[in-house]
């Protein structure tokens, strides 16, 4: 693994001057905020070497080098997920190149079903936890100690500081924000409305199918991370009806301008 990481971080090194400190990770139908980077390279998933490759509709599959709020970042314009028949060791990787690239910071988003009854469709919620109902880890097997403890505390895994100012800043613009734990789940098939009772009663507020690995990846290596999910889709009793990947698209693009101002904000207060 430590090979291929080097290989592929020589690569980039070598393709743009940009040194990034902060990482984002876009998630479906929220590819847009790359708008609002000063974009100074950007690279096909498909020309790295060592990086898979993203085949979800909503997903552009490109890395973006460049500036925002004034910080330089590295944004993943669609990411990996476990249903795509990737191991989590592949989903994890791109992690591991930002932090190798100099990122301490990660910032994710994602579309995500809400349980939660106070939610509606279009909610962004801020995850503060998580429950991680995928059945695998992207900790497992052997650990190089280069990147991280073989036990790594996850108590913290969604930076307090960072939600606080978050909530400032929104409520600075009127945004509506909700706050929750997100569960995540293999899919890719939609949950059944027993499975949405049964992960709303075990504490999530909202389910997924993505941002975990990556969130468990990043603390290992010692990275901050920050993420907010946009509420699709309802898994309320009373309130789920039949839903397409297309919806997901539509609900989170609508719901991208409120998201696109927090977190150009929350860099400008980094």
């Amino acid at each position: 693994m430590l090979k291929k990481i080097h290989e592929t971080t020589e690569y980039l090194a070598g393709k743009t001057s940009v040194k990034p400190t902060i990482g984002i990770i876009l998630g479906t139908g929220l590819g847009g905020l790359v708008n609002e980077i000063e974009i100074e390279h950007t690279i096909p998933y498909e020309f790295i070497p060592n990086f898979p490759v993203s085949t979800v509709e909503g997903h552009h599959g490109q890395l973006i080098f460049g500036n925002m709020s004034g910080h330089s970042v590295v944004a993943m314009q669609g990411r990996f997920h476990y249903y795509e028949g990737y191991t989590m060791q592949e989903i994890a990787f791109p992690v591991r190149i930002m932090k190798y690239l100099g990122v301490s910071l990660l910032i994710l988003s994602n579309a995500s079903g809400g349980l939660n009854p106070d939610f509606e469709i279009g909610d962004l919620m801020v995850i503060e936890d998580h429950i991680n109902l995928m059945g695998n880890n992207p900790l497992l097997g052997q650990n190089e100690k280069e990147m991280g403890p073989r036990f790594p505390d996850m108590s913290n895994a969604y930076d307090p500081f960072l939600i606080e100012s978050v909530f400032r800043i929104a409520d600075q613009h009127q945004i509506k924000l909700q706050k929750g734990t997100y569960a995540a789940v293999t899919g890719p098939t939609f949950e059944t409305p027993a499975e949405y009772k049964y992960i709303h009663l075990i504490g999530g507020d909202a389910v997924g199918m993505s941002t975990v690995p990556e969130v468990i990846t990043a603390r290992h290596i010692g990275m901050r991370c920050f993420a907010v999910s946009v509420i699709s889709d309802l898994g309320v009793p009373g309130k789920i009806v039949e839903i397409s990947h297309q919806d997901v698209i539509d609900a989170a693009s609508r719901a991208e301008p409120e998201m696109t101002t927090i977190i150009k904000d929350l860099l400008k207060e980094l």
